[in-house]
């Protein structure tokens, strides 16, 4: 079970760039989850795959020299997630549908995607943390700047 919450339904075996399969997939899920509860619902996933994440990698990497192997990407689907809140939340306060809003699922996608390959910043200073925690953070912290951005150029 933790291997298949860790590399998100295997997507972190995709090969090459399995951070960049995880942030892409997490966007379809980002979708069903939208259409199924709404931005809340959004938001609850973002909890409960960083809670999960947290787990699962810390069970991955349970006496591994490796702390953050390529194939866990469930780091990589909250970070997404948390860039596409601001979109899913304005799609909701105005009305429309979340794909009307598909400007705004580019530039999480970019942004978050900047982020967590240059680690600029707490980013980079999570990503040393090692561990379960830093494994998460540093995406959580390239999520809250993509948000950022992606609310800067709405």
């Amino acid at each position: 079970m933790t291997h298949l919450i860790a590399t998100f339904f295997y997507i972190g075996h995709m090969r090459p760039a399995p951070g960049t399969w995880g942030s892409f997939a997490a966007l379809p899920a980002a979708w069903v989850i939208y259409a199924l509860i709404g931005p809340w619902g959004l938001f609850a996933g973002v909890i409960l795959s960083y809670a999960l994440g947290v787990w699962a990698t810390g069970v991955e990497t349970r006496g591994k020299d490796n702390h953050d192997p390529s194939e866990i990407v469930i780091d990589e689907v909250c970070g997404q997630w948390i860039a596409l809140l601001p979109v899913a939340f304005g799609a909701a306060s105005a009305g429309v549908s979340i794909t009307t809003l598909w400007p705004g699922w580019i530039a999480a996608f970019a942004l978050f995607r900047l982020f967590d390959i240059t680690k600029w910043g707490p980013v980079g200073w999570a990503d040393r943390m090692h561990g379960p925690t830093g494994v998460m953070l540093d995406d959580v912290f390239a999520g809250l700047f993509a948000a950022i951005g992606v609310m800067a150029l709405a």
